[in-house]
């Protein structure tokens, strides 16, 4: 945080703002100073001494229970080139004895019994960074400070961890060791730098500042740049943030209450959530410092950023899904038949079930179709555009009307597949397509058809269900993938209560795909359905089976659009 750099140049804004911040904070000094001024102490008066008392010094030992800390007296021992070899624990203070107690109770350290090596009686001492303390006090003087230091000592229950803010002092010829459990401030800078969070308490009539251990290191500062004052955290602040900073300070300075805002500063991305209330001189009276919590809110802001942008792609890809999914299944609708008895004449009875993708977006490429023609013969037709959604139904309208304008050539299922199988390569993307293309003959009860990469049909014939041969060859190529590629036809002829199923991949197709598997799964769903309950007469009941066998291999695991079209001659 560049505490140091001038407002941006040019921005007139910014530098009205900025000087509005400082004669804030000095209209507040100068109160401050005045109150300091007309109620300050009066002047001093010198009183007569007390008469003091008759009374013995303290000794040692009640000078030691007298400390509030846990204490020990030292006394060193020195070897032959003048450094200490070893110090001996003299005393110990009330504190000390009670903390012992308390960390360690029964007999899991050996008795007290008068004078003894500090090392002796705690050897895990030995490797921390008292004896370098004990060194250091003895050359130089003076107190010696560790934040921190821990070791471990055995007990009958195992070992106990200690952790201690500990302090040693030269004392004439000894040592006051002193220590305080926890390691507060350690801890305390610990969660600062986890939770990062800092604070400080800015005095507004000397710009005083007491800033907590991590201030410097949440904020960004080098350990030895000086703290900022509010004025430097203003002309640091960004542009767009002094308003908010100015609204802040005027609320707690002026109107005493508690308030907050988030903040940044110039040369960097992070954010601050700033949180401020008012320190007064007295109850009700003048605020005299303001103390702040300030906590790096970056990373929540980035996550909340994040969370508010993939709303808002969730949102606008439902509402495209929604409007693909409308508009494909008004397509669906126009391009896919709804017959009842308008093929009776023909000599056949046809039903339908078509199941979308209820994973995608609600419609997929499957078509059908069953269509009369001038020269008595019925075109029969079951594909599958490969893909979902708008673009499958799309390639699966084109290929459906495609066939429908082909059929009114007479020419044989073979040449109509393969004419067909042009219109699918001719396509600008990669469309492709499998298809049963059919015609059946009533004169003579003939099913003549080609097969390009679809499921053979299944031929159901006194409640036994097979799969038709493939034509001559085997089934041809996939629609769309070769241009040129011809096909050749089969013939079946259908005896009186015959039922041709002409079917989809997606109705049993599982992950992993077996299309043997898928073959016998549905072979024996229609011979269980035709067992449990055989088609009633006219198209009422041939629908029924159709809904049926649907129903049957129907699942949470189907992943695909799926299409059963039935043909009975009855």
């Amino acid at each position: 945080m560049p505490v140091d750099e001038p407002p941006p140049a040019g921005g007139a804004r910014a530098r009205l703002e900025l000087q509005a911040i400082r004669a804030l904070l000095d209209a507040q000094r100068r109160r401050v100073t005045r109150y300091a001024e007309r109620y300050g102490p009066a002047p001093d008066i010198v009183a007569p001494a007390p008469q003091a008392a008759a009374t013995s010094p303290p000794s040692g030992q009640e000078v030691l229970d007298a400390l509030p800390v846990a204490a020990l007296l030292l006394t060193p021992e020195f070897g032959e080139d003048g450094e200490i070899r070893d110090v001996v624990l003299l005393a110990r203070n009330a504190t000390a004895r009670a903390d012992e107690t308390s960390r360690f109770p029964g007999e899991a350290l050996p008795p007290w019994t008068g004078p003894v090596s500090l090392f002796e009686r705690i050897p895990s001492l030995a490797a921390t960074a008292i004896p370098r303390m004990l060194t250091d006090a003895h050359h130089q003087g003076a107190p010696q400070h560790s934040d921190t230091v821990e070791w471990l000592v055995n007990t009958r229950t195992g070992p106990v961890r200690v952790s201690a803010e500990v302090r040693i002092a030269p004392c004439g010829d000894h040592f006051l060791l002193t220590w305080e459990p926890g390691g507060r401030l350690h801890m305390a800078a610990a969660a600062q730098h986890l939770m990062r969070t800092c604070w400080a308490e800015w005095n507004l009539a000397d710009d005083g500042i007491q800033p907590s251990r991590g201030f410097r290191k949440v904020l960004g500062l080098a350990e030895s740049a000086p703290v900022p004052s509010l004025s430097d955290l203003a002309a640091a602040t960004t542009p767009d943030c002094l308003t908010t900073l100015y609204q802040a300070l005027y609320d707690v300075l002026l109107r005493k209450r508690v308030t907050r805002c988030e903040l940044r500063f110039r040369g960097s991305e992070r954010v601050f959530r700033m949180v401020a209330e008012p320190v007064r001189i007295a109850p009700g009276g003048l605020v005299w410092a303001l103390r702040a919590v300030m906590t790096d809110v970056t990373t929540d802001r980035r996550r909340r950023e994040a969370t508010r942008r993939a709303e808002r792609e969730a949102r606008r890809e439902h509402e495209r899904a929604d409007a693909v999914a409308e508009i494909a299944g008004v397509l669906r609708d126009a391009v896919l038949p709804h017959f009842q008895d308008e093929l009776d004449g023909y000599g056949l009875e046809v039903a339908a079930v078509y199941r979308p993708d209820a994973l995608g977006a609600g419609v997929g490429g499957d078509w059908y179709k069953a269509r009369g023609l001038p020269d008595g013969r019925l075109l029969l037709a079951l594909g599958d555009a490969r893909g979902h959604g708008l673009e499958a139904v799309t390639l699966m309208a084109k290929l459906r009307y495609a066939l429908a304008g082909l059929a009114y050539t007479s020419q044989p299922v073979e040449l109509l597949t393969q004419w067909l199988n042009e219109v699918a390569c001719a396509d600008a993307r990669e469309s492709t397509a499998t298809a049963i293309i059919a015609h059946y003959h009533p004169e003579h009860a003939l099913l003549r058809w080609t097969c390009a990469g679809h499921p053979r049909p299944v031929l159901l014939r006194d409640g036994r269900a097979a799969q038709l041969p493939a034509p001559a060859g085997g089934p041809g190529l996939t629609l769309g993938v070769l241009p040129g590629t011809s096909y050749n036809a089969t013939e079946t002829k259908l005896e009186t209560g015959d039922i041709v199923l002409m079917y989809s991949d997606g109705l049993t197709e599982r992950r992993p795909a077996d299309p043997d598997q898928d073959t016998h799964r549905f072979l024996g769903a229609a011979e269980n359905c035709f067992r449990e309950s055989a088609p009633g007469p006219g198209h009422a009941g041939l629908q029924d089976y159709v809904e049926r066998l649907v129903g049957l291999l129907d699942g949470p695991h189907c992943t695909d659009d799926a299409t059963l079209l039935a043909l009975r001659r009855p």
